[in-house]
């Protein structure tokens, strides 16, 4: 059956669709021997499909894991500059796994990764509004005013964000710990959000994805998801 090039690599978990369009755009995908273009449709059973030069197979056995990403980590497969990426962290992992959305250099916490590219997709997609939890290092401490402002939503570069849960975990000297759940997954908004009401990050970490929890995985660790967990965000989100 035919599909647009993108969802091929989707579903083979090579990357998420999106990065799948980069990939076409920057010329590292070829059907048939020819560049493929955006909007291309081939079958992967009758077409030749090549990403960097290395032949598409079938799509492969589905793999789901919680990753708990340390600090001073790209949230990548591979970094030019040498930098270390998750992927440095999962080599007993045979199978081709990439993370469902980004966490930055400097902040830890959990990632989901994996070759399901449907289900990425379905978690990254806005309309979904699935709900991710941090825990963060505040310095000084946010007044019940700036908690409000954060809850009804903030205006950003990039526009004004959803409405969040904030709550106040502890005080300590002279800055703060607090819980935030936002419903959306822009670049660094936890820390551009807090940054808006004057107290910058200094500690990020997020604990859950939806009703997925961190638990007790240390920082580099990562396990596989149980088929019940799987099943549940698949409810949740397909």
């Amino acid at each position: 059956m035919e599909e647009r090039i993108q969802k091929i690599l989707a579903k083979c978990g090579i990357a998420s669709r999106r990065k799948a369009e980069e990939m076409i755009l920057e010329g590292l995908v070829k059907v048939n021997g020819k560049p493929a273009v955006l909007g291309m449709k081939a079958d992967l059973d009758r077409d030749h499909i090549k990403v960097r030069g290395k032949l598409l197979g079938s799509a492969e056995t589905k793999v789901y894991l919680a990753f708990n990403k340390p600090v001073a980590c790209l949230t990548s497969m591979s970094d030019e500059e040498g930098r270390p990426t998750v992927k440095d962290y999962l080599k007993r992992i045979r199978m081709q796994v990439f993370p469902v959305g980004r966490l930055d250099f400097n902040s830890e916490g959990l990632l989901i990764l994996t070759n399901d590219g449907e289900l990425a997709n379905a978690i990254l997609h806005p309309k979904n509004k699935i709900p991710k939890l941090y825990r963060v290092k505040v310095d000084a401490f946010p007044d019940d005013q700036d908690i409000m402002k954060l809850e009804k939503g903030i205006m950003l570069d990039d526009g004004i964000t959803a409405p969040a849960k904030v709550r106040l975990v502890k005080k300590l000297k002279a800055n703060s710990w607090m819980d935030i759940t936002i419903y959306e997954g822009r670049k660094r908004q936890v820390r551009r959000m807090f940054e808006r009401i004057g107290h910058s990050v200094s500690k990020l970490v997020r604990l859950r994805i939806n009703g997925l929890s961190l638990g007790d995985l240390k920082p580099g660790e990562y396990r596989y998801l149980t088929p019940e967990e799987v099943k549940k965000l698949k409810e949740e989100v397909l």
